[in-house]
């Protein structure tokens, strides 16, 4: 240890005077008088020169002072360190200031400044980069040989995912995105029978199962919509209370919680469906300023909504279901008639002021009666591609042809994919 230097200087008295000894603060009876931390002082207040001895770690006011200090200590005591450096574990005093710079490139005054500017220069990412403290781990793979690799060896050997569950990810990501305000889904056809509510079922319970927030479907078909027949199972529907879209009409004012809306609905798992009305003489009356009130009472509550809506484009409550519309699914099969069915309903909504509801709309083909091989389906989607944002083809699937209950778990795989790319491409449409 080499010999302390006496030193005299004002700026070692000053510093003396700013930090008294234990010792010294005895009172004259003998009892210790201490009573805190020591003050701190800032870097500013003692001038660091080659005279002054160490005085310890000097307390800064500013914890990215101190940190940028940390970093400047831990250059110093670096092995390239010479002959001169002091005893492990005592911070070396600041070297002496370098001549003055030119005034159009004044260093900084104070042994704070000079150690945040040596580390900007030096990139020590102190501060910028904590996240480099952490090795990244590469994301568990499930099924497939990958997967039994991975539970094989303990996640010793871990290759990652494979490209389809990378998709399957994304699909994912894309669908369970956060979402500020309330959007609302249009499912509707010109033909009726070609998943138009197959696909609102299956859509609707992909989204539940994504998302964090619970959807709500609402069946807006006049001609006794059975939205949530297909949903429940008729067995359980029609042990249920029957509250349709006509008793939450009635009452829509007295609504003011979730609570008192879930007496007006039903669920499907975490998917909340409103019912249509089933009498004929009563299904066809629900108007456009109904529904928007409907829909302004679900946008309270809901950030996504899907609407079933009747076959055809012109009954009475149409016209408020477009209007609140961020976008639509056009159902449409493999047969000549139901394409050019969907391209006729597209081409309706851009001559009736809706051509941006046309042009970002989503065509979902359904194989639901698994047409012959007579039937050209890669023309049949060429034909309806270029008019639309995207087009999906649903495959064929008993669980959905059957037109009864439409559950995920008795799916193909292949036709959950298909629901989770039309789920997506929705949330897409909303952001």
């Amino acid at each position: 240890m080499p010999e302390p230097v006496e030193n005299t200087s004002p700026a070692a008295a000053t510093a003396g005077q700013s930090y008294p000894s234990r010792r010294s603060r005895r009172r004259a009876d003998g009892s210790d008088a201490w009573t805190g931390a020591m003050p701190t002082i800032s870097t500013d207040d003692v001038e660091a020169t080659d005279e002054t001895p160490s005085q310890g770690p000097i307390q800064s006011s500013s914890w990215a002072a101190a940190a940028a200090a940390a970093d400047a200590n831990e250059e110093q005591n670096a092995p390239e360190t010479d002959s001169n450096s002091t005893a492990p574990g005592v911070i070396p005093p600041a070297p002496s200031a370098p001549p003055a710079a030119p005034a159009s490139s004044a260093a900084p005054a104070s042994r704070a400044e000079r150690a945040a500017a040596d580390q900007a220069s030096s990139g020590s990412g102190f501060i910028t980069t904590p996240s480099s403290f952490v090795k990244e781990q590469k994301p568990r793979p499930v099924g497939g040989f990958r997967g039994m690799l991975f539970n094989m060896t303990g996640g010793a050997w871990n290759l990652g995912p494979s490209a389809k569950q990378r998709e399957e990810d994304e699909l994912a990501r894309r669908i369970s995105r956060q979402l500020h305000g309330s959007f609302n889904t249009a499912v509707l056809s010109l033909k009726g029978g070609i998943g138009k509510t197959s696909t609102t079922v299956g859509v609707g319970l992909t989204l539940a199962e994504f998302r964090g927030d619970p959807p709500c479907a609402i069946d807006a078909n006049p001609d006794s919509g059975d939205l949530v027949e297909r949903a429940l199972g008729e067995g359980i529907y029609q042990r249920a209370t029957p509250r349709t879209i006509t008793d939450l009409l009635k009452n829509v004012d007295n609504v003011d919680s979730l609570t008192g809306l879930s007496r007006y609905m039903h669920h499907a798992g975490r998917l909340h469906l409103i019912a249509g009305e089933q009498d004929p003489e009563v299904s066809d009356s629900l108007t456009a300023e109904e529904y928007l009130r409907i829909r302004q009472l679900i946008a309270s509550y809901y950030s996504v909504a899907l609407t079933d809506c009747g076959t055809g484009v012109t009954h009475n409550a149409m016209k408020g279901i477009l209007q609140s519309a961020d976008n639509l699914i056009i159902a449409a099969g493999y047969a000549v008639s139901g394409a050019k069915r969907a391209r006729s309903t597209l081409q309706w909504l851009a001559g009736h002021g809706y051509e941006d509801l046309a042009r970002n709309a989503i065509v979902v083909i359904t194989d639901k009666d698994e047409v012959s091989t007579r039937v050209d389906k890669d023309a049949i989607e060429e034909h309806l591609a270029g008019i639309c944002r995207q087009l999906i083809s649903v495959p064929h699937d008993r669980g959905v042809a059957d037109g009864d209950l439409v559950t995920l778990d008795v799916l193909k795989p292949e036709t959950r994919r298909a629901y989770k790319e039309i789920a997506a491409a929705i949330v897409d449409g909303y952001v």
